[in-house]
């Protein structure tokens, strides 16, 4: 190329050398005007060179190719067919290599890096909208501390327990209507959502606002960051853990964790305005009624059938009690949990997870809507979170609600009190990751060697003769199960050894063959399985009397938990999926 075509070549602009590609729909980069390719090659005379592209070297590929003629250039961006050029390129003298080439490669190079910086930049500025809008929803979001009634966090790759609180407070807009306006905020709704260690099934556990139940001393973070503790009472509503004396949300998850034994990981509120933004944010919800309804306590008035609600209708339709079944708080609760359903169908939808105009919204109203606890206070953990959720499918998310009976102490029934051993039955499923959904498989059967040892006769408790060690769980955890296994199993003849040589996953039992029977008294009290028992030797005693040996492992559930897990999660009165529309009557 002479200096004339030189000198127009450097006038092209790069961004001119990205070209659709009709046949890929992708842009891809040409290095000249014409199409030519980047690195010369052997070069036609100048006369076939023109036959062949047409007149001032214009492409008849670009015209072909693109399906529509190449627009005029401006003549100085004209690249004319070369002039004086022989019909094979000229050998290099000896010696020496050919440089034009070489240059004209250099600036190629020099065109991609151009280019690829300029794509870097717009990616670059792209990636800074994102963050600004990032750091938009991380200052929505409201926080309060969790002061240590948490476990510190969901984490991936284990069971997630989420503590979803619904107050009654009437703070905002159109508020002052229901009911007591003055509301400090009591824990009116609450629901306990277990998602299972392989997110195969989830469990909503509704925990009725009028339960009887006692609540344990809060240490609550003072907006000065000192730290008070709020006496704990007993024979309260539940609703009562939350609002009143001061309580905290961390109240209600330290209630929570004293009625259930399961301790949440992370602790969200929604209060009257929550209702109203989200279901607006996903363009509204379908429930379902059974019947007409009038209700002017809640100010719900919707016809029989399937109905579209959202903003003021959405919260009068969750707020609606005594229009539906028996007119109380556990009537509300199945019109919570269709609710929730509802909008759990609606966000999973393809309507609203394919436009992101909705997901903005939804993000948006939510990060405004919800007080989150201190270790999930960034929008990046609610995605995390909110990754791990979207992994349920709506038809194995599960919604019952605790087992209860009318309070026996009342002759004007308005509390309700646990149902005696069903509530536990209920407690000790989710804490043992049971699904109420049949999605789990069936755990593998143990050997029937390893079955067989806990056949055979059973010894009395008072003559067991056990020593416990802890082998991995936390600490004081010995002395625990010593107490328990002396005060309320009656197994007298127990002491605390201290701690193991080592840690261990499993809890053990060793003894030997002449304890058997001791050993299987032993695993029926602490619910041991076969695989558990380890036949071997005994040891001695501070008595100096031979004794098993009772080795904590780091599957330790607790003094007076039982190790075996339920084959199936027990039957309830009101249980619903997600994925059903049940009709409130």
């Amino acid at each position: 190329m002479d200096a004339q075509s030189r000198g127009r070549a450097d006038n092209i602009d790069p961004a001119d050398q990205w070209v659709l590609n009709p046949n890929t729909g992708e842009y891809e980069l040409r290095l000249t005007p014409s199409g030519a390719q980047s690195v010369p090659g052997p070069r036609r005379s100048a006369r076939a060179d023109a036959g062949g592209r047409g007149a001032r070297g214009r492409s008849t590929e670009s015209q072909g190719a693109e399906g529509r003629t190449a627009p005029e250039r401006a003549p100085e961006r004209d690249v004319p067919a070369p002039r004086r050029r022989r019909s094979e390129p000229e050998e290099p003298p000896p010696g020496r290599r050919g440089r034009r080439p070489a240059k004209k490669k250099n600036k190629a190079k020099r065109v991609v890096l151009w280019t690829g910086g300029t794509m870097a930049f717009v990616l670059l500025a792209a990636a800074g909208s994102a963050y600004l809008y990032i750091e938009h929803l991380n200052n929505n979001i409201d926080s309060v501390p969790d002061d240590g009634a948490s476990t510190g966090g969901f984490s991936k790759g284990k069971a997630i327990n989420i503590l979803l609180i619904g107050t009654d407070k009437r703070t905002g807009k159109g508020n002052g209507k229901y009911g007591d306006k003055d509301s400090v905020g009591h824990a009116d709704t609450t629901i306990l959502l277990h998602v299972a260690k392989d997110r195969s099934n989830a469990t909503a556990l509704s925990i009725p606002r009028d339960l009887i139940t006692d609540i344990p001393d809060c240490p609550t973070t003072q907006a000065d960051g000192t730290e008070k503790v709020i006496a704990g009472t007993t024979g309260v509503r539940f609703n009562t853990s939350l609002g009143q004396e001061d309580r905290t949300p961390s109240c209600v998850a330290r209630t929570v964790t004293e009625l259930t034994g399961i301790k949440p990981d992370n602790f969200m509120v929604a209060d009257f305005n929550a209702v109203k933004t989200l279901t607006t944010a996903v363009g509204g919800v379908d429930v379902c009624l059974g019947k007409d309804i009038n209700d002017p306590d809640s100010h719900l008035n919707l016809k029989k059938g399937i109905r579209h609600i959202q903003g003021e209708t959405a919260l009068a339709f969750v707020r609606t009690r005594h229009a539906v079944g028996f007119g109380g708080d556990l009537s509300r609760i199945t019109l919570q949990q269709q609710f929730l359903s509802a909008l759990m169908r609606k966000l999973k939808s393809n309507d609203t997870l394919t436009s992101p105009s909705k997901m903005m919204k939804v993000a948006e109203a939510g990060t405004k809507a919800l007080t989150v606890d201190s270790n999930l206070d960034s929008i990046g953990k609610l995605k995390d979170l909110g990754l791990e959720l979207g992994k349920l499918n709506p038809k194995n998310l599960t919604f019952t609600t605790v087992p209860v009976d009318d309070n026996p102490a009342e002759t004007v029934k308005a509390t309700v009190v646990l149902r005696p051993g069903a509530a536990q039955q209920v407690f000790d499923a989710i804490k043992n990751d049971v699904s109420f959904t049949a999605v789990k498989a069936k755990k593998k059967k143990e050997s029937a060697a390893v079955a067989a040892r806990l056949k055979g006769t059973k010894s009395a408790a008072s003559e067991v003769r056990v020593r416990i060690l802890n082998g991995g769980a936390k600490s004081g955890s010995a002395q625990a199960e010593l107490s328990y296994l002396q005060n309320e199993a009656g197994v007298l003849k127990s002491e605390n050894a201290g701690n193991a040589d080592g840690e261990q996953a499993k809890t053990t039992l060793e003894y030997a063959p002449d304890q058997a029977d001791q050993a299987r008294r032993l695993a029926a009290i602490l619910g041991l399985t076969g695989a558990q028992m380890k036949p071997g030797k005994s040891v001695t005693n501070d008595q100096g009397l031979p004794a098993m040996t009772l080795t904590l492992g780091k599957d330790f559930p607790g003094a007076g938990n039982s190790y075996s897990v339920p084959a199936k999660a027990p039957d309830v009165d009101n249980k619903t999926t997600a994925d059903k529309v049940e009709c409130a009557k």
